[in-house]
């Protein structure tokens, strides 16, 4: 129920209303809902942990495997592994950059990179490139993605924390960028990345921003430009937190295009243009609270008329989607995900929900590949808050455009894609993770699509997508 002191339904967009009032039906537990399954026990040792390894790592049936942590007694620093972004290197390699730490937002998170010279049947072992191996090395690097110029120069920008936290540990940090010009085998010195700063941010400016990138940039701006969106989370000290969960912590999504990004300047000279911002981004209200926004993690595809298609995940139950006509300077405001025009919705919690098109990132081919939990969050007795634990299974939904049609892509009836067998992976002396959130990236190479994927934020995967029969 809202509370008295909430935002009035009626003062909203009326979309955003009826999404309000659906999205608090959405939390409310259904009759007869089982009882939560106890929690996982606690992994006892690195001894337990590597035990566990021969019979979970083909459980969700992969087709190649990237990195399998090695769990030694004395440094179990690669047991958390999410954030992993696969990408054609200017070589003709596969490349891949990642957050590795012992767990999320543990003090050894850092930056991984690794690459592959056979399209992703073996891979080198990684390197840090950003961060510390361990606590007590430095400040954490946190959620790097790539970006290869036409001359062949990689950067990897990333979030890296200063020793200040405004809202939660792992989001807040500067931008900063590297470089390789040789494919990967040195890196420049760290540089600040310019940033401008939002409404959202703390007023303190010596405080970093929360701003993540969750997928890689893709050439879909103006000219061929680098165009990504990002969740922007809203300082504390701008909006506080109105409930006790992390979900409700105001989130909105914007959009940066790298305007000179192939000129190959030093990481401090790069120009970046923001869209849908300060007051133009976009947002959908969390259920109960509908002056605080939970719109997250978008992900682009190409439509074959020009336009630009996003999918964001929300708490109303479903993801929602936007639409630009001017190559992501301009978006439509957001609208819950419906199998077609007048269907019923998608079904999805608040965790990641890539799509992607499965004849190139950037082909705008008009068949792509959505991925959801295909519930809302009420699964196997939780709820919608419990995000630990009811992030999988993994369905793949096929959506194909359609000219004309008000929601532009429509989609087919989700597929079983993959899940696993119930047993916890994760850093000895905790209970482990069960959650199957895609923190994924997508290639196609000789016309095979895959899906790259953290399976548990432990193992890091790749599934071939099949043809649709």
């Amino acid at each position: 129920m809202l509370n008295m002191s909430d935002v009035s339904i009626v003062n909203l967009h009326p979309f955003f209303a009826l999404t309000c009032l659906a999205a608090l039906a959405v939390h409310a537990a259904p009759a007869g809902a089982p009882a939560k399954p106890p929690p996982p026990p606690i992994i006892a040792s690195p001894a337990e942990l590597k035990a566990r390894i021969p019979s979970q790592l083909h459980v969700t049936r992969p087709d190649f495997v990237v990195f399998v942590p090695e769990v030694t007694d004395s440094a179990v620093n690669d047991t958390g592994n999410e954030h992993f972004l696969v990408f054609d290197g200017p070589d003709g390699s596969l490349m891949a950059v990642w957050t590795q730490s012992s767990a999320e937002s543990q003090p050894d998170q850092h930056q991984a990179f690794a690459r592959s010279d056979d399209d992703g049947k073996t891979w080198s072992k990684p390197r840090i490139i950003a961060g510390p191996k361990k606590p007590g090395d430095g400040h954490i690097a946190s959620w790097g993605y790539p970006l290869v110029t036409r001359s062949g120069r990689i950067y990897i920008l990333y979030s890296q924390h200063i020793g200040k936290t405004d809202q939660f540990f792992h989001h807040t940090g500067w931008l900063h960028g590297i470089f390789s010009d040789d494919n990967g085998a040195t890196w420049s010195a760290p540089q600040n990345v310019p940033m401008r700063r939002s409404m959202r941010d703390n007023p303190d400016p010596a405080m970093p921003p929360n701003v993540l990138c969750w997928q890689k940039p893709l050439r879909l701006g103006k000219d061929g430009r680098y165009l990504a969106g990002v969740t922007r989370w809203t300082s504390f000290a701008v909006t506080p937190n109105p409930t006790k969960s992390w979900m409700s912590a105001d989130a909105r999504v914007e959009f940066m295009r790298f305007e000179n990004i192939d000129e190959n300047p030093e990481p401090k000279d790069i120009r970046i243009a923001w869209f849908a911002f300060n007051e133009q981004a976009l947002s959908v209200p969390y259920p109960g609270h509908a002056e605080v926004s939970a719109c997250q993690e978008p992900s682009l595809v190409k439509l074959p008329d020009g336009r630009l298609f996003c999918v964001m995940r929300t708490c109303s139950g479903s993801p929602c989607w936007s639409v630009s006509a001017d190559q992501g300077e301009t978006w439509t405001v957001p609208r819950p995900l419906l199998r077609r025009d007048g269907g019923a919705p998608l079904l999805h919690p608040l965790s990641p929900c890539p799509m992607y098109d499965v004849g190139g990132n950037e082909a705008g081919s008009g068949h792509y590949a959505l991925f959801i939990h295909n519930h809302d969050g009420h699964y196997m007795g939780y709820t919608p808050e419990d995000s630990s634990y009811h992030r999988r299974p993994i369905h793949l939904v096929r959506g194909t455009f359609k000219a004309g049609a008000d929601q532009p892509v429509w989609f087919d009836e989700p597929q079983f894609f993959f899940d696993h067998d119930g047993v916890s992976l994760g850093k000895p002396g905790t209970r482990g993770r069960l959650d199957l959130a895609l923190y994924a990236s997508f290639t196609v190479r000789g016309g095979v699509p895959v899906l790259w994927y953290p399976e548990r934020k432990f193992f890091l995967l790749g599934k071939s997508i099949p043809n649709a029969e």
